[in-house]
């Protein structure tokens, strides 16, 4: 069968989009299927695939598959690449309410449809190991300062945390983070994708985190975070203990539609 799909990035972290709003997308159950979809060599290409339908209660569902076929957790690049998918099909105007593995997120989107401001899950718990950060903002996440971080093998590096004793079962995105001042420039390695990927919103909004507490910052904290796909940023409210009011931000942006024979 011929399978219709939407391509779109959000700073460099690519998607494709399925309208399963009439339920007939064939593959939910089939991760070597979606696996080949992704595959850059022998598939249309994309870090994840997210499949979008309706739900009671909420504008729409997002179900989200890493590139490896099988479901993921949260992406906040793939969300705010949902909501413009969403506008895009009308079934949004400038905001939304949708539903995700994680639970319910709200959304604001600009008139253009190509700038998504994501409300993402509050944290109460961020943990250290060694000089690192733990922390879940809806996917797990590692942080490790660094310096110098555009001469870093992001690769191998990522791959030998996240493979380690303590993670390697249930896995772990590695954030490498540089303080360059009025900024944060931030590389990953991502489960799933198991490669480094050009952005990865719950890890810039795990590092934003991470680093409001290394330095001891509180009240309301706005983090301006480059990666190797664009800019993106993060907003919220620290009060020493928990993070509230979590808004990711940045460019969603359609690339191309298609169909493939699957």
């Amino acid at each position: 069968m011929h399978l219709n799909f939407f391509k779109y990035q959000g700073a460099g972290n690519d998607f494709i989009l399925i309208d399963n709003r009439n339920q007939t997308f064939p593959l939910v159950n089939q991760p070597e299927a979606i696996k080949k979809l992704c595959d850059r060599h022998f598939g249309i290409g994309a870090d994840g695939l997210m499949v979008l339908q309706l739900k009671e209660g909420y504008d729409f569902e997002m179900l989200y598959f890493n590139a490896d076929g099988r479901e993921g957790s949260m992406c906040g690049n793939g969300g705010r690449c949902i909501v413009a998918f969403a506008k895009h099909l009308e079934i949004i105007n400038d905001e939304t309410n949708f539903l995700a593995v994680d639970g319910p997120h709200y959304a604001k989107i600009s008139e253009k449809g190509t700038w998504v401001s994501l409300q993402m899950i509050d944290v109460q718990s961020i943990r250290s190991d060694g000089e690192a950060y733990i922390l879940n903002t809806g996917s797990p996440h590692y942080v490790l300062p660094v310096k110098d971080l555009d001469k870093k093998d992001v690769y191998l590096d990522g791959k030998n945390i996240r493979y380690n004793e303590t993670y390697k079962t249930q896995g772990i995105n590695v954030n490498f983070v540089e303080d360059l001042g009025d900024s944060y420039f931030v590389r990953t390695y991502e489960r799933g994708v198991e490669d480094e990927t050009y952005a990865c919103g719950t890890g810039v909004t795990a590092v934003a985190m991470s680093m409001a507490k290394k330095k001891g910052l509180s009240g309301k904290i706005h983090s301006a975070i480059k990666v190797r796909g664009g800019d993106l940023s993060v907003d919220f409210k620290y009060d020493g203990n928990s993070f509230s009011e979590v808004f990711l931000e940045g460019p969603a942006t359609f690339v191309f539609l298609g169909a493939i024979n699957i």
